[in-house]
This record gives structure tokens, sequence and C-alpha cells, in this order.
């Protein structure tokens, strides 16, 4: 029995089966930004959770990264692989929740994966994985849809029925999916909790796909540091 946060993997092979893909092909600003900013070079190892349709992964991959772009759903590693050819040994199937991946990296990114998770056990185990994978003095970006105080989720009872949603070609009947959104506090209760601490935070956008998304740059904590909070020592801003 498949789990509620595969059913993007009917998503896509209905859009794909229209000769459509579901989200635009503009990269994630903050990715790049952030790769910038903490000087990760081409000699360093990067893993993406979540790739989807190969957005972000087209533009890390054309800036000469060394990349390894993952997702759960075979059909968007197969779009990704047969869009891109020259990088197809750059993309891999994987379950960060429930497989098993060997490695550590020195930036882990992952763009709108973590609100696709609704139950905590499913969030934890994200939270986990990137801490797990990270290198000794390893990076992660994890951007979650929301605007740092809505919280809601949905059912995930309902993530495989086909709902009609909008779309640029206009609507279309895909599965619902799943969605959590959770404040800026939640959102960093749930990292520190899973051993990672926040070096920053702050909200962002990845136009047309994402109007408003939470960001925050994390890596390994010690214990004592993983006790200490982002929110009253550096505070949120904006790019």
């Amino acid at each position: 029995m498949r789990t509620y946060y595969e059913a993007y993997e009917d998503r896509y092979k209905a859009v794909h089966l229209n000769g459509a893909s579901w989200f635009s092909e503009k990269s994630t600003p903050v990715v790049l930004e952030m790769l910038q900013k903490y000087r990760i070079g081409p000699s360093h190892k990067i893993l993406e959770i979540g790739c989807g349709e190969g957005r972000d992964a087209r533009a890390v991959l054309k800036q000469g990264y060394c990349l390894l772009a993952t997702d759960i759903s075979k059909e968007a590693v197969t779009y990704c692989k047969n869009k891109m050819p020259q990088y197809q040994d750059h993309f891999a199937v994987l379950d960060c929740i429930n497989g098993r991946h060997h490695g550590r990296y020195d930036f882990v990114y992952a763009v709108a994966v973590i609100h696709m998770l609704v139950l905590d056990q499913d969030r934890n185990r994200f939270y986990s994985f990137i801490r797990e994978h990270l290198a000794e003095n390893g990076l992660a970006l994890i951007c979650s849809m929301g605007d740092g105080v809505t919280e809601m989720q949905s059912d995930v009872s309902r993530a495989f029925e086909p709902q009609e949603r909008p779309h640029k070609s206009g609507k279309m009947l895909v599965a619902g999916t799943s969605c959590r959104k959770v404040s800026f506090y939640t959102f960093e209760k749930e990292i520190v909790a899973n051993g990672l601490t926040v070096a920053e935070c702050g909200i962002t956008a990845a136009l047309p796909d994402f109007d408003s998304l939470m960001f925050a740059v994390v890596r390994r904590s010690s214990a004592a540091s993983s006790e200490e909070s982002i929110l009253s020592q550096k505070g949120v801003f904006s790019l």
C-alpha cells in the first residue's frame, strides 16, 4: 500500500500524459544564492531531495556543481532524465523517509518538500535524514510553503483522490496530494528537536510556482547549540 506522500507520482503521470509539466522551469533563486553565500564550489558534494521536474537541478547543474538530484517519484526522475539527457547520471529515485542512502554531502537542499509531509513521524524522519547525510561542516537549505504564521494541514486519507486544480493550461484533474503549513515557531522547534541548528531563516519566493516560501539554512548541532533559539537570537528576515 502506498503512503500519502507518494501521491505526486500520480499527479506527475496525469500531467505528463497530457504533454505538460506541473511546475515552471524557473529555478528557486534562494538555492543559488545560498550556494554562493556559503561558498559551495564545484568540488563540494550536493544532494537535492525532491527534485520534481528538475527546475532547480537544471540551474545547479548548469553552474557546474557536483549534484545528485533525487525524488521519490519514478515518473519525475524519468522526466528529468529525458529532458536533460546530458545529466541523466545525476538523477536517482530516493525515498528519504523510508529508503536507504549512503554518503554525506557538503550541501543538501529541499525546496517545497517538507510541506508535503503531514504526519509528525514523517517530518521528523525528513529532518533526521538530512542530519545523517550532512558532512561534518555541511549545510542544508530547507524551503517550505508558508508565510511563517499560518498553520494548517490536509487530510492525508484524500491524497490520492482526483481533484480539479488550477494549471497554466487551464484547470486539470490531478491527485490532491498533501500539504502541511507551519509557523516559524513550529518550523524551528522541529529542526532543533532533530539535532539541527538554524544558521539563518526568512521568507522568499519561487515565482510563478510559490509566492511565499519559508526557508532555513541548517547545520548539524552540538548538544549546547541545539538549545538555542534562532528566532530570539537571529530574528526573521526577508530576501
